[in-house]
Order: structure tokens, then C-alpha cells, then sequence
């Protein structure tokens, strides 16, 4: 019978919070899973649930116990109460054996008690005062906690003591597991590790540094810096060179090409952060070098640029987002462009340079006479090429959160993904994976079906994940996450008598936050145990296969706000429809903003709603200021003069930007009365330039027009400002021609018939001098004789 644990028995309920980090009643002292645990895992309460005496261990063993073996088990307790403790005393009690995963998961979900076997209390020197601490050791023999059969034990560590004026009661607890394991089974459990190396982009989206905070993980006991601990504290074994030496476990490093871009940046220095000048060249630069170190003999995997959200992109439309950033395809060319100066730039002076290396340049002449081959990789891969000399792998795929949409994942595969990996969360019979069922587990999940073919699974194991992200530097107890990582796997090889091979894939949270002793000590434990075994997660795809199932469904496409997302939408809409104007290759010329909406779109974010929001706002303003480096000038006075009829209308338009774009003009008269202009179609501005443009124009009548001209992409999308003008015309118009021609005519004959008038008087007026002066009228005038 199951039910909760007394003041004598064991509190099984604190194991479960603590070990896998489900909800329910806790009692375990250990500090909250941090938010970075597994999916569906969330932390305890408040560590003095179980009394006012906190618990840690920091030693324990052995890992694997064996018969005859002697445990020992040291820590601290630290009174975080207001009384003092005396007569403290301590011991070690156990429950029954887990035979299998299932009754792991059964402990989990309703932990049993612990006094199956309890050991004698052992004496603690000395009293404890109000926020003091008191160190302890217990021994004891795995015959005396008659550990007789393989499996694993829930195992308490009991404190008794005595408050003032009262009575020896429990004060503190901790739960943890003991492991007890053959020495050679027939079959080891084969581990495979995933190790992330991202972190939050750091840039806006010009590329500037926006914050700082990135000096603070890189220097030294920062998290990334810890994260590279991990990997420098792998076991190593004699290489094939003298004196050379090389990883006893390949764990396969999977590092976001966007963080290389920036340690790169800080490491060259100095590097601003906005007018100050940033403090983590020196930090940078050492990282760099330890990162290439370790990653010459560690297979590596290039995840998308800024490790973008693509289930939250997809969702949106915006698919070609997705396929920019991708490591295994050409047309992934997302990437931060620099100037010649070394400074960071969306839109470089050399649009030609956009997808080299930092510099702009690509390592390596082509030889005189052959053409240089065409790539087969994305611009991530050459990332991660250039800054730590090694070749990526471009094929696998590790959607962020161990789950993705059907329509994303044929967006990965068609980008060339040939595997992806999940948790055991993201199908929907991921258990069967991971051997929640009591059958072997195999990482190795089938294929799903996708538009362009099959693509491969390999399943990671959420409940070891969890176990790694409990594994922090900043809290205690790193001891038992590594024991619970252990009591997972022992129970997987318990249960088939480690009679038949089994595979384990490991992955921890993206933004892992690891203690390097526990982390290394964990991926050590592999080649340590006689019952498990490591392996590379390559080799993991030739491994035992079972069915895991479909995609599992999710009620939302992404953690990431929605209003958030429908920015980065508007932003990749903006830039697609300048895609159009761009004369020479968009994916060049325009990698800096590609890579700028990835920044802004990375998985990154979650949980990090204000910096989110402060992303998606920078991203929409600097893709509106992309718009409005192209723009008309308006007249210095606002006015423009026709002098005849079929003038052209002459206007200036300016390019600011460093590369040629295509545009058109658009002009419309208000009322659309007596001025009417032809579309003179798209026209080349070239880089940083100015450029009139001559758009023929028509007038019916003299006077002024309003006339509205807006210049816009060959798509129609708005460039610069709206300009509004004024057209005067000093032309006649057909009817005012005709009018004048009319009036002419009309005073022609005026004149003409004034002229007749006048002929006929002077000709009467001649006839009338013919007459003699002395004449009579009706009498012959006189004549002279001859």
C-alpha cells in the first residue's frame, strides 16, 4: 500500500519532485527546477516544506553499488530556521527495489515509503544555531541495506533533532536513489549526448549590439563559459599522433551560427554597445579558442541561423523565413554582413561580399580558368566553418523544444533535413522510444512521412534531459541530479536483464545552465559504468529502431506571443516585397535583413516576452527606414511649371541605399481634369544616387493641378513619403486654342469688312472729284475754244 510518508518513513513524494521535477506534493529540499526543464516538468515548493533544517549532498558512493560495497553519503544541513536544534542525528533509509522504467514511473507519479530497510541514526557533533550549517557523513554497506537485488532504490537521507524545549523530531529530509547494477550484463545501455551551445540573440537588427549581456556568459563562471567546461572535461584517451589525445565520448555539439557571429564580432574588438564600448573582447576571443579546441575532435551540427522558431514562422505564412536561415540548403543565406571597416551593416557597401566570411571575403582562390563550384550548404554552415575551422553537419534537425508541426517539418526536410530529432514529448508514442513501456528503449524512432519524402527520427529521452537541467551552477545537489540520471538508465538496463541492446539519446534544454563537475561527469558515466556504453549520435541511426509514432499535436504553434510573431510576419512581408525592387540577387544583397528577422524570430524569446517585444518593435522600424532610403524630392516650392501642352513633368527621385533598385511612379491629378500623364514603368535608381525622371504629361487648359506622386516597388509596395505638388501650365489647352483661333477669325473679319467699307468710300469719293468745279448739275460744263 502506497501512501504519504510519515516522520519514520521515508518521504517518497520529495524524491519524485526532486528527481524528475513533476507537480504534486513536495517535500524535497533541493532548489526549483529552472525554467529551462523539460516540457511538462515543473519545480517543487519551497525548499523548507519539509522542515526547517535544509539538506545537501555533495557526495555520494558509489555511483553503481555492488555487493559488498560501502556507502557513504556526505553533506551539509543549514538551519533556516529561528530555533535552535540539538541532539541532531542522521541515517540512511531505503524502499523496494524498481525492477523497470514503469516502476520508476510509478515511484514518480505515487511515491511509495522508504522503511523498507533503515540503517541506525548516526550522531551530528555540535548544535544549530538560527542560520548556521553543521557537515555530515554517514557510512553504511549495501548489506546492511540489504541491497541484495539489481534495480534501483528510493533512498532517504533522515535528519532527526531537538528544537528548544521540545522533543527529537524529523527536521530535514532528502530524497535520492542508489543504484544497483550487474557488473557485465550481456548488453550495455548504449548513450548517445546532444550538447547545445545558443543563447538569445544579442544584436538589433542592424546588427549593433544592443545589450551587453553577452560578456557576462562568456567570461569566466558565465554559462556559456561553464558550457564549454563540460566539453573540456571529457575523458580523453590516447589519439592516433604521439603525445596527441582525443574525446572518449563523442558528443555531437549543435551550436547556433548567429552566437559564432557575435563572439566573433566581440572577440575582433572593440565593439560597441551602443556609445559605450563593449567589455567582453578578451572573454570572447579565449572562448573562441577553447570552443575550436574541442570541437576539432567533437562531431558538430549547425542549427538554423539564430536557432529561429520555425514552428511559430510556418504558422504565419512565413516558410521562406525558415528556409533562409536553414544550414543544409543554398538557399539558407541568412548572415550578418560587415563593412569594410569591420562594422556590422543590414545592407553592405559591396552587395557582392554579402555571404562571405566576416570580412566579406570566402577563404580560398578559385583557380584561373574554372568556375567556382556551386554550393551545397547555407551561409550557417560557413559560419560555423569559418569561425571554428570545422565542417558542420547540415542533415539533422533539432526543432527547439523537442517538437514541431507537420508543415514545418516539410519545410526542414525540403531544406535538406534528413533526420530530426524530438522528445519523447514530441510523439505521440515517444514512451515506446524511450522504454516507458518496459520494451527496449531505441532512440532511433522510424521515419515520418513529409511532402518531399521520409524523414529519419531519433528520439531524445525527456526525462534525462530534465535530469541535466537540474544539473545547474548555480544551485546545489549537483551529485543527485547526476544520481538520477543514473536510476533512469539503470532502470532501462534492469529491466531487460541487460540481455538485449538498448539506445539512449540524450539532450539537454537548449540554454542548458550546467555545473562542468556534473555535467562531464555525467557524459563520463557512459564509458565509466560496466553496464552502459557511449556512443556518437550518428551511430544512434544504425542502432535498434521501434515505432514512435506521429507528430504529437500541440494547442499552439509556438510558446512565442502571437501579436509578436504577426510582427515578424509584417517585417518579412515588407522584406519580400523589396525582394522584388532589388536588381541584383535579394538573398544577397538583403542577407543582413534576413538575418535580422531571424534574430528577431528565434526560439530564443521564449520566456522572455519584453526583450521579444523590443526585437519584433526594432525589426518593423528598421525595415520602414529600408523604405524610406528611396523617396522622391519634392519641388522647393512645391510647385512645377508646364510652358507648353506636352511638356514632360521632370521630377527627382533619390537612392540612398548602396545597391541599384528598381522602381516605378505613380501620378494622379485631383479630379483628373485637364492634366493627364503615361506610365513610363519601372525604372533603375542606382546605388547612392540621384536620378530625374521624365514622365510626359498633357494639358487640356491652362491654370494649376494638384497632383499626388508616389514612388512605389515594381510590386507596388511604398517607398519614401508621398509628395504633394503643385502643376502650373501656361499652355493653351485644345479649347482654350480653339477659343483663341475663333476670336482670331471673328476680329479677322472685323477687320476685313472695316476694309471693304473703307475701299467702297474712297471710291466713291473719287468718282465725285471727276465732276468740273463751276459744273451745274444737268448743264454742260463750258468749254474753251479750240
Amino acid at each position: 500500500m502506497r501512501r504519504a510518508a510519515g516522520c519514520a518513513g521515508g518521504r517518497g513524494r520529495t524524491r519524485a519532485t526532486l528527481l524528475v521535477g513533476l507537480a504534486g506534493a513536495v517535500t524535497g529540499l533541493l532548489p526549483p527546477v529552472p525554467a529551462l526543464a523539460a516540457p511538462g516538468a515543473t519545480g517543487p515548493a519551497d525548499a523548507d516544506a519539509t522542515g526547517p533544517v535544509e539538506v545537501t549532498v555533495g557526495r555520494l558512493e558509489p555511483r553503481t553499488v555492488t555487493p559488498g560495497a560501502t556507502i557513504e553519503v556526505s553533506g551539509t544541513m543549514v538551519n533556516r530556521s529561528d530555533e535552535t536544534y540539538t541532539g541532531l542525528s542522521v541515517r540512511l533509509q531505503r524502499g523496494e527495489v524498481l525492477a523497470d522504467r514503469p516502476a520508476l514511473d510509478d515511484e514518480v507519479a505515487d511515491p511509495g515509503e522508504t522503511t523498507s530497510v533503515t540503517g541506525p541514526f548516526l550522531d551530528v557533533p555540535g548544535d544549530l544555531e538560527p542560520g548556521d550549517s553543521l557537515s555530515f557523513t554517514y557510512t553504511t554497506t549495501a548489506e546492511a541495506l540489504k541491497l541484495t537485488a539489481e534495480g534501483v532504490y528510493p533512498v532517504l537521507v533522515n535528519v532527526n533533532g531537538i528544537p528548544d524545549g521540545g522533543s527529537a523530531e524529523r527536521v530535514g529530509e532528502l530524497a535520492t536513489w542508489l543504484v544497483a547494477q550487474p557488473a557485465a550484463p550481456v548488453e550495455r545501455t548504449t548513450v548517445a549526448w546532444l550538447w547545445p551551445l545558443t543563447d538569445r540573440p544579442h544584436r538589433n537588427a542592424t546588427g549593433a549590439f544592443a545589450d551587453d549581456e553577452l560578456a557576462a556568459e562568456v567570461a569566466p563562471g558565465g554559462r556559456l563559459d561553464r558550457a564549454v567546461a563540460v566539453l573540456e572535461q571529457l575523458p580523453r584517451v590516447p589519439g592516433p599522433a604521439p603525445e596527441a589525445t582525443l574525446p572518449a565520448v563523442a558528443v555531437t555539439v549543435a551550436v547556433d551560427p548567429a552566437l559564432l557571429e557575435e563572439l566573433s564580432v566581440m572577440a575582433a574588438g572593440p565593439y560597441l554597445v551602443g556609445e559605450e564600448e563593449g567589455t567582453g573582447t578578451a572573454d570572447a576571443a579565449d572562448l573562441l579558442e577553447r570552443l575550436r579546441a574541442v570541437t576539432a575532435d567533437l562531431p558538430v551540427v549547425a542549427l538554423p541561423y539564430a536557432d529561429v522558431d520555425a514552428d511559430a514562422l510556418v504558422a504565419v505564412g512565413r516558410s521562406a523565413v525558415v528556409t533562409r536561415t536553414l544550414p543544409g540548403t543554398p538557399e539558407g543565406t541568412a548572415r550578418q554582413p560587415v563593412d569594410d571597416d569591420g562594422t556590422a551593416d543590414a545592407a553592405p557597401g559591396d552587395p557582392a561580399a554579402g555571404a562571405g566570411g566576416e570580412s566579406g571575403t570566402t577563404d580560398g582562390a578559385v583557380p584561373p580558368g574554372e568556375a567556382e563550384a556551386e554550393p551545397t550548404t547555407g551561409a550557417g554552415a560557413a559560419v560555423v566553418t569559418d569561425v571554428l575551422g570545422v565542417e558542420p553537419r547540415t542533415d539533422l534537425a533539432w526543432p527547439a523544444g523537442g517538437s514541431v508541426q507537420a508543415a514545418t517539418l516539410d519545410v526542414l526536410q525540403s531544406g535538406g533535413a534528413r533526420t530530426v530529432v524530438l522528445s519523447s514529448d514530441g510523439l505521440t508514442d515517444g514512451d515506446a522510444a524511450v522504454g516507458a513501456d518496459g520494451d527496449p528503449a531505441a532512440a532511433r524512432g522510424g521515419s515520418l512521412d513529409t511532402a518531399a519524402g521520409p524523414v529519419a527520427t531519433l528520439v531524445a529521452d525527456s526525462r534525462m534531459g530534465s535530469a541535466v537541467a537540474d544539473a545547474t551552477g548555480s544551485r546545489t545537489g549537483g551529485r543527485l541530479a547526476e544520481q538520477r540520471y543514473l536510476a533512469e538508465l539503470a532502470a532501462l538496463t534492469t529491466q531487460l536483464d541487460g540481455a538485449q541492446p538498448q539506445t539512449v539519446l540524450v539532450a539537454p534544454p537548449r540554454v542548458v545552465d550546467p555545473d562542468p563537475d556534473t555535467a562531464a561527469a555525467m557524459i563520463a558515466d557512459t564509458l565509466q559504468q560496466p553496464w552502459l556504453a557511449p556512443a556518437s549520435v550518428e551511430q544512434l541511426a544504425a542502432g535498434p529502431e521501434v515505432d514512435a509514432g506521429e507528430l504529437a499535436a500541440r494547442q499552439s504553434a509556438s510558446p512565442l506571443p502571437a501579436e509578436g510573431v504577426e510582427a515578424v510576419a509584417q517585417s518579412a512581408a515588407v522584406r519580400d516585397d523589396f525582394a522584388g525592387a532589388v536588381t541584383g540577387d535579394p538573398a544577397t544583397v538583403l542577407a543582413g535583413y534576413d538575418a535580422a528577422i531571424a534574430r528577431a524570430s528565434s526560439a530564443e524569446w521564449r520566456g522572455h516576452e519584453e526583450g521579444f517585444a523590443a526585437a519584433t518593435t526594432d525589426l518593423r522600424d528598421t525595415l520602414g527606414r529600408l523604405r524610406d532610403q528611396v523617396t522622391l524630392l519634392a519641388p522647393v516650392n512645391g510647385t512645377y511649371s508646364l510652358a507648353s501642352g506636352d511638356a514632360p513633368l521632370v521630377l527627382t527621385v533619390r537612392n540612398d541605399l548602396p545597391f541599384a533598385v528598381d522602381v516605378r511612379l505613380a501620378l494622379e491629378a485631383r479630379g483628373k481634369v485637364g492634366l493627364t500623364t503615361e506610365d513610363i514603368g519601372v525604372r533603375t535608381l542606382e546605388p547612392l544616387s540621384r536620378t530625374t525622371l521624365q514622365v510626359p504629361a498633357h494639358v487640356q487648359q491652362s491654370g494649376g493641378f494638384a497632383v499626388t506622386a508616389r514612388l512605389t516597388t515594381p510590386d507596388g509596395g511604398p517607398l519614401g513619403e508621398t509628395v504633394q505638388m503643385q502643376v502650373k501650365s501656361t499652355a493653351y489647352g485644345t479649347l482654350t486654342l480653339a477659343i483663341t483661333i475663333g476670336a482670331a477669325a471673328l476680329l479677322a473679319l472685323l477687320f476685313l469688312r472695316r476694309g471693304v467699307r473703307f475701299l467702297l468710300r474712297r471710291r466713291r469719293a473719287a468718282a465725285a472729284e471727276e465732276l468740273p468745279v463751276d459744273g451745274v448739275a444737268g448743264v454742260p460744263p463750258t468749254r474753251s475754244p479750240v
